[in-house]
């Protein structure tokens, strides 16, 4: 695939992770470039939230190289990369749930404020906060839920949430593992219309773990295939989705048709 020669948002470089002699990531270089949508796919144990883990800084790479920008991070911890610009959605279990939808996305805008500014300027007020809040919450269609806390939220708005939060966060690098994992498939397009909306809106990238081709489909300019740690297939969707290899060996022949 031809990936553009401008300096990639985020690149990875012989990306390698091994757990005693087990290879979790071997050896993965990639270059995601600004305003495109990349889905990592690939089976069960493949490697593709170890590979977000390594990114995001959660797991120190054995060996390889993590750049944004064009600048090396690797031995950044997470906090320090989300300030660089990498912005990663996690589970509720990383929420406050004695506050509310709301405080909660307040609390990442913030976040984003004392990276770039200093806490007495006047940008920086409670009001203007809690006015950033409310029109992430409204962008992601919360906005009646903000003094809700996420426990009392649905699965599919806890799922909104989850991405408010990154959104106030403001990254270069948006990074979605299993967005849509529990949802009903009622509450899979609203989540899918955020994220394509994120894409859409300026030079984002995004990178996105998902075992659901049909998302994938809908989604993604890129799919890279990861197995054992390896990437295997690098391409466009219907390129990666119509080797007979992917189709049989990572992917499954009912899946690709799907």
């Amino acid at each position: 695939m031809n990936l553009s020669t401008t300096t990639p948002a985020l690149e990875t470089r012989g990306l390698t992770i091994r757990f005693g002699g087990h290879v979790a990531v071997n050896d993965v270089s990639c270059r995601f470039t600004p305003g495109t949508l990349t889905a990592i796919v690939g089976p069960n144990g493949a490697g593709k939230t170890t590979y977000f883990n390594l990114v995001s800084g959660q797991l120190r790479a054995t060996a390889g190289q993590v750049l944004v920008d064009g600048q090396d991070i690797t031995g950044l911890p997470p906090s320090a990369r989300t300030r660089r610009g990498l912005g990663r959605a996690f589970q509720l279990t990383n929420l406050f749930p004695q506050l509310t939808a709301l405080e909660n996305v307040r609390l990442a805008v913030q976040s984003r404020a004392d990276a770039g500014w200093s806490l007495f300027k006047v940008w920086n007020s409670r009001r203007d906060l809690i006015e950033k809040a409310e029109a992430v919450l409204e962008r992601v269609r919360l906005a009646d839920k903000r003094h809700v806390a996420p426990k009392a939220l649905s699965h599919g708005d806890q799922r909104k949430l989850e991405v408010a939060l990154i959104i106030a966060m403001e990254p270069k690098v948006f990074m979605f593992d299993e967005p849509t994992a529990g949802m009903s498939v009622d509450e899979v397009p609203t989540v899918l219309e955020l994220i394509h909306d994120i894409k859409q809106r300026g030079d984002a990238t995004v990178l996105l773990v998902e075992h659901k081709m049909d998302v994938v489909r809908s989604l993604a300019d890129r799919i890279i295939v990861l197995h054992n740690g390896t990437l295997v297939a690098d391409g466009e969707p219907a390129e990666v989705i119509a080797s007979p290899v992917v189709q049989e060996a990572y992917l499954g022949l009912e899946a690709a048709r799907a």
